[in-house]
C-alpha cells in the first residue's frame, strides 16, 4: 500500500503540491485527475522518489521511497516526457532494465514487441510519439513491479492501442496484483478502468474517493417544473449547478439517488429524470465549486 501524508513541494514562490494526503490500495487502479498545473506530475515524481518532498512523506508498506533502492525496485515510472538513452534501441533498454529490475521478463518483452509490430533493433529516437509510449508501456509491464506510475500514458496512442494497453493492465492486475497509478487529462480514458479517483486542483486535493461511491453521491436531473415552482424553491435539494433553457431545467445535485428522487418528486414536476454523470461532468462540477469556471475562461 502507498501512503502519501501532507506532501508539499515548492518551486521558488510556486506551491506545486500543497499538503496532499492519499492512500492507494494494492490491486486497484488509482486515477489522478486535475486541472492544468494542478500538480499531478509533481505528485507522481514524489511518489516515485524523483523529487524529495519539502514537507510530508511517501511510503510503500511503511518504508520511505526517497533514496531507497529496494523500495524503488517495486515500481516503474512512465513519465509524460519519454526518456531513453541517446541512440538506444528497445533491445538495449530491455537489457538495461533487466539489470535494474531482477524480475524483468525478457521473453514477454520480445513477445509484446512483435505483437505491437515494433522493431527491437531500431533506434528509439526514430519512433513516433505513440511508438515511444508503446515501448515505455512494454518496458513497464515487463519489469514485473508491484506498482506502475503512468503520467499521461494514453496520450499519443490510437484508440485500438489504448484499449490494448488497458487490457494488458487488467490482465496483470488479475495475474499478479499489479497496481497502476494513472495521471491523465483524458477523463473518459480513466472512467472505464479506475476504481479510485483523486481530484487535484491548484496543488491541493479536492477529493479522493472510490469512483462508484462518487457517482452514487452526485446526480444530474432534467426536469420541467410547474409554472408556480421556481428553481430557487427547490430548497430540499443540494444543488451544485443549474441551467435553465426555456422550461427545461438541468440540475447537478448531491445526495443518494433515493433522497434525490424523493426530493424532486415532492415538488410534483411535470417531468423529471435522473441521469448518471460521467467522470468528466463530475470533474467540471467539483472544480466549478472552487472557482475554476469554464464560463469565466471563454466569456
Amino acid at each position: 500500500m502507498i501512503e502519501a501524508k501532507n506532501l508539499t513541494k515548492r518551486f521558488g514562490d510556486i506551491v506545486a503540491v500543497d499538503h496532499i494526503s492519499a492512500t492507494i490500495r494494492d490491486g486497484s487502479v488509482f486515477g489522478l485527475i486535475g486541472t492544468n498545473g494542478a500538480g499531478k506530475s509533481t505528485f507522481l515524481r514524489m511518489l516515485s522518489g524523483v523529487l524529495r518532498p519539502d514537507e510530508g512523506s511517501v511510503t510503500i508498506d511503511e518504508k520511505e521511497v526517497y533514496e531507497d533502492i529496494q523500495v524503488k525496485s517495486r515500481f516503474f515510472y512512465i513519465s509524460d516526457d519519454q526518456y531513453f538513452f541517446n541512440n538506444a534501441t528497445p533491445e538495449e533498454m530491455m537489457n538495461f532494465y533487466a539489470v535494474v529490475y531482477p524480475g524483468f521478463d525478457k521473453k514477454r518483452f520480445e513477445h509484446l514487441m512483435k505483437a505491437f509490430e515494433l522493431d527491437k533493433r531500431r533506434k528509439i529516437n526514430t519512433f513516433s510519439k505513440g511508438m515511444k509510449k508503446q515501448v515505455s508501456v512494454i518496458c513497464g509491464v515487463c519489469a514485473g513491479t508491484d506498482y506502475l506510475f503512468c503520467d499521461e500514458t494514453f496520450d499519443g496512442l490510437d484508440p485500438v492501442m489504448r484499449q490494448t494497453v488497458k487490457s494488458i493492465f487488467v490482465g496483470d492486475m488479475e495475474e499478479r496484483n499489479l497496481t497502476p497509478i494513472i495521471a491523465s487529462h483524458n477523463l473518459r480514458e480513466l472512467e472505464d478502468i479506475c476504481d479510485h479517483v483523486g481530484l487535484l486542483h491548484k496543488g491541493g486535493i479536492l477529493l479522493s474517493r472510490d469512483l462508484d461511491d462518487m457517482k452514487l453521491s452526485i446526480h444530474k436531473i432534467q426536469c420541467v417544473l410547474r409554472p408556480e415552482t421556481k428553481v430557487e424553491d427547490l430548497t430540499t435539494l443540494d444543488i451544485v449547478k443549474k441551467e435553465e433553457r426555456g422550461s427545461l431545467c438541468t440540475l447537478t445535485v448531491r445526495g443518494t439517488r433515493e433522497d434525490v428522487e424523493d426530493a424532486i418528486e415532492s415538488y410534483h414536476p411535470i417531468f423529471a429524470e435522473i441521469i448518471p454523470l460521467t467522470l468528466e461532468e463530475i470533474f467540471i462540477s467539483e472544480t466549478e465549486v472552487v472557482g475554476y469556471d469554464i464560463k469565466k475562461l471563454v466569456l
